[in-house]
């Protein structure tokens, strides 16, 4: 008799089964409802399809739809198989390459025989899509050997999948699946137990888009075309009307309405910020500079060329160099003839990054013990190479400016400061009008530098320093996230939930070992000895201008009053209020509010309209019996009606609703 495998459940029984078992086999045993219910499983920790037989001793967590992050990454990705499928099925002689699940749907990249696809393909995609789908086609995995697989794609003309299979390392494990025993592809898995297990009702196609193989524009051309996909339609529904919400808060559309900015091709990933947007900025920069003055920062500010050889010292030039711009040092030729630069000049490089920067000012003169936590703050402009298409708005450019700062503190400091930065920022995110956000722990990733010990360390601090804020919890989402650090710390990432459910990952702090090392950063110990200091690379907003974005489109471009760049406009009912208009005004400007004047001789009503797609927070109407009474008739954004009030309250409340949240009694 064959030994028999022992399977622990969650629960901690334990039962035994012979080889061949498969953890759908257990589902069956426990009972036909959690059967029917079971979508994969985790075995060891590792998700697997529910139809593979267990190997040896193992533990099991059946996934159902109740685990929802596990079941919509296998939904999305079989309905990216599917899609292959339908595409292939609808377009005879179209290769295929890759197609993962995203954040809220998949897709998958093509090369057509003829002509790239167009949205007018899409309903007849979806449609063979669901006749798939009703077929309940079997979805079985099978291990091939590189070279019968190589053989495979070459004979089907599939030349992307062969040159991907020929470079895959010789003796690993190569899966495919079948759909039913007529369509397959290569992949890692795991999958559904057929294609009847998806509901046909869930996903929606969305878009094309072109692509190039592997992500490089010298490469042939694909077309790419997005899903949408879920569990079931009222989950599809939800997300369709979070999308139209999202698309009315387009910080591109709301910034071109208001004014705020704009881009253009002669400055690739690079914004052009109008009077208005800056403002916004200012005042955002303003109580940044605050914040971190009163959480005892000193601020610096570093160059933004630095020799390459500094950055071969600190390890950025071998992680970062695709997306650095490199300067030669030399003087460019001016004359009509010869090259423009020789190629002999010395490389510098645009800073990506502010961290070995700060480590230079660290080092100029001698640190004690005592001069340590050290608190160092930039408002850093970086540049880094973006791929053109990965730009988006102002959300992913090349030129950006951080909210940076290190901290360079004693190990026995690490967890105080940890805990005080994680104060600091969830007061800020509260002040700027975002109540929720989650808390994950980024892990070390497969290439690191330093060693396990100092990882282990690192992480342990990190995880210790929000334990004790009391935000290790459900609540703030807390989640240890493997794999998924800096190649030289660990990192806690901080997600914020915008108004209509959006997270945006925006806040960080890196425990940094590494760094110091590297280019010799040291101080003298009680001991009189030289030590390491350790480094905290920490930002809240990450970027002004991705920050910037994300409060447009959470506020809908109705900023809080102290944020927007016009708090009020002074509008008149008839030019006879003109002169009172522009008292109006002068009083509101001393009181320091941003006010303009509307005289033109058009309807209130009209005026009232502008400015409401504009966003002014406050429209102060004023005719006649206005002037003669000293009064303003007030509209608030988003309200109905009007208040009467005397200039004097209206400008008691425009002042409290100015005020910055941190300069508030």
């Amino acid at each position: 008799m064959s030994q028999m495998f022992r399977i622990t459940l969650p629960d901690g029984s334990v039962r035994e089964v012979a080889p061949g078992a498969t953890p759908a086999d257990i589902a069956a045993a426990i009972g036909p409802g959690l059967a029917k219910a079971t979508l994969a499983a985790r075995v060891n920790g590792e998700l697997r399809d529910a139809g593979r037989p267990f190997e040896g001793d193992s533990s099991l967590a059946l996934v159902t739809a109740k685990d929802e992050s596990d079941a919509l990454e296998l939904a999305r990705h079989d309905f990216a198989h599917v899609l292959a499928e339908a595409v292939q099925s609808l377009f005879p002689g179209t290769q295929i390459t890759f197609g993962p699940s995203t954040d809220d749907g998949f897709y998958y990249d093509f090369s057509p025989p003829d002509r790239p696809f167009t949205e007018d393909d899409l309903p007849a995609i979806e449609a063979e899509m669901r006749r798939i789908i009703a077929a309940d086609k079997p979805l079985r995995r099978e291990v091939w050997s590189r070279a019968d697989l190589i053989a495979r794609w070459q004979k089907s003309g599939e030349t992307f999948k062969a040159e991907w299979a020929a470079e895959l390392p010789e003796g690993e494990e190569l899966s495919v699946y079948w759909s039913g025993n007529d369509w397959m592809d290569m992949c890692r898995g795991p999958h559904l137990a057929s294609t009847g297990r998806l509901d046909p009702q869930a996903f929606k196609l969305t878009r094309v888009s072109g692509a190039y193989w592997r992500g490089d524009q010298n490469n042939p051309q694909l077309s790419r075309i997005y899903g949408t996909g879920w569990l079931n339609k009222k989950q599809l529904d939800a997300h369709l009307v979070r999308l139209e919400e999202a698309a009315k808060r387009d910080h591109r559309k709301i910034g071109q309405e208001m004014d705020l900015f704009h881009l253009q091709s002669e400055a690739h990933g690079s914004v052009f910020w109008h009077p208005n947007g800056y403002m916004v900025w200012r005042q955002l920069e303003a109580y940044m500079r605050r914040r971190i003055d009163g959480g005892g920062y000193v601020e610096v500010k570093t160059p933004q060329i630095m020799d390459a050889r500094q950055w071969e010292q600190s390890g950025h030039w071998g992680k970062y160099r695709e997306n650095m711009f490199i300067v030669p040092d030399e003087v460019p030729n001016t004359e009509d003839e010869g090259p423009v630069l020789t190629g002999e000049g010395d490389l510098m490089a645009l800073k990506p990054m502010n961290c070995p920067a700060h480590v230079l000012i660290f080092r100029q003169g001698i640190k004690s013990y005592r001069d340590l936590p050290l608190r160092m703050a930039e408002m850093g402009c970086c540049h880094r190479n973006e791929p053109h298409g990965a730009l988006h708005g102002i959300m992913r450019v090349r030129q950006f400016t951080q909210d940076d700062g290190h901290i360079f503190c004693r190990e026995d400091q690490i967890v105080e400061e940890v805990q005080l930065f994680c104060d600091l920022l969830d007061s800020v995110y509260k002040d700027l009008g975002f109540e929720n956000y989650a808390i994950k722990l980024a892990l070390r990733p497969e290439k690191r530098f330093g060693t396990d010990e100092m990882w282990d360390k690192a992480e342990a601090d990190l995880r210790n320093a929000v334990v004790a804020t009391g935000r290790a919890t459900e609540a703030y989402g807390w989640e240890e996230l493997p794999g998924e650090g800096a190649f030289y710390s660990p990192k806690l990432e901080f997600h914020l939930t915008d108004a209509i459910g959006r997270t945006w990952q925006c806040g960080t702090i890196q425990l940094d070992y590494v760094l110091p090392e590297r280019l010799d950063a040291t101080y003298v110990g009680e001991d009189g000895a030289k030590h390491r200091p350790v480094m905290l690379h920490r930002a809240i907003l990450g970027t002004y201008e991705r920050f910037i974005g994300i409060l447009i489109e959470h506020h809908a471009g109705r900023f809080p009053v102290w944020l927007a760049p016009v708090q009020a406009v002074v509008a008149t009912i008839v030019s006879d209020a003109d002169d009172y208009a522009k008292a109006c005004v002068e009083r509101l400007k001393a009181a320091g509010i941003r006010v303009e004047i509307d005289l033109r001789n058009e309807k209130i009503n009209y005026k009232v309209r502008e400015h409401s797609l504009a966003k002014v927070p406050h429209l102060l109407v004023v005719g006649m019996r206005e002037a003669e009474e000293g009064k303003v008739a007030i509209r608030t954004l988003g309200s109905d009606g009007q208040r009467i009030m005397s200039l004097d309250e209206a400008i008691a409340m425009l002042k409290a609703e100015a005020t910055p949240p941190d300069l508030r009694g």
